[in-house]
């Protein structure tokens, strides 16, 4: 039996949420997006134009102003 990875998961300030060691990230309608790499920035502010992931956006959002992204799920 293969063990799973551990999945990490760190929330940047005002930023996206880091995710280390997932083998997919479920959108907030259960969509699975593939990992196909070691670390991914998944969205928080909602505003990004590839879901779920960061693309940078909210660096340009005032902070407060953005909506709250409906969480993400992880599978490892």
């Amino acid at each position: 039996m293969s063990r799973r990875q551990e999945v990490e998961v760190t929330v940047c300030p005002d930023g996206p949420l880091l995710v280390r060691g997932a083998d997919v990230v479920r959108d907030g309608d259960g969509m699975p997006h593939p990992v196909t790499r070691p670390v991914v920035a998944v969205c928080r502010c909602g505003k990004t134009s590839r879901p779920p992931w960061c693309d940078g956006t909210h660096k340009v959002i005032p902070r407060g102003h953005g909506p709250d992204a409906r969480a993400p799920t992880l599978d490892g």
